[in-house]
């Protein structure tokens, strides 16, 4: 079974809920299963969740977006990875990432390059979202891909909107099937070793 690690961080309950859209894009793929590890508001994971990270074929990276760029919380477990980076412990495992802000921009583009960043740092295989960006006249927010992201996913949470209420639904599928894209590369890289 191909195994593929969702690890995040949620300030609001948006990144979370985007994340749990990803981890249902994966666990929908035949034989690949889904692992959910949330970093707790101290930035921290449990000795079990490293273990889980681990032993994943891939990793998927989630942030929100504050000022431009990932959560401090999120850098305080990136920094904590630095022990696996100088093992290259994730070396050619699968990575992605995904991000969700309060602004339609936001710069959420940083923070996606920051995963990516670190993903490269860790010599792990960057996968993009794969998706045409709903840009036409006609094209809605319930559109897929309607932010336009190539590098990860990126939604957006109005600043006054609950989880309940946002990320939008044309976001979520977006990230479903960025996690059935994710799942699938993973399934084809781990069974081609």
């Amino acid at each position: 079974m191909t195994r593929v690690a969702l690890v995040f961080h949620s300030g609001y309950g948006h990144t979370e809920r985007l994340a749990h859209a990803v981890g249902e894009g994966i666990a929908a793929t035949p034989n690949v299963d889904a692992d959910t590890i949330s970093i707790d508001p101290d930035g921290q994971l449990t000795d079990h969740d490293w273990h889980v990270l681990d032993a994943a074929d891939g990793v998927v990276f989630g942030s929100p977006t504050y000022m431009g760029c990932i959560s401090w919380q999120f850098k305080k477990f990136a920094d904590a990875s630095s022990k696996r980076w100088a093992e290259q412990a994730w070396k050619d495992k699968i990575a992605a990432g995904f991000t969700n802000s309060g602004s339609l921009n936001g710069d959420k583009h940083s923070t996606l390059h920051y995963l990516f960043t670190l993903a490269m740092q860790h010599g792990m295989i960057w996968v993009g979202s794969g998706m045409m960006p709903a840009n036409k006249k006609v094209s809605t927010r319930e559109d897929i891909n309607y932010l336009g992201a190539f590098a990860g996913v990126m939604s957006q949470s109005p600043a006054d909107a609950s989880p309940e209420e946002a990320p939008f639904s044309g976001d979520l599928e977006t990230a479903r099937r960025f996690g059935a894209r994710i799942a699938e590369t993973t399934r084809r890289c781990a069974n081609a070793g």
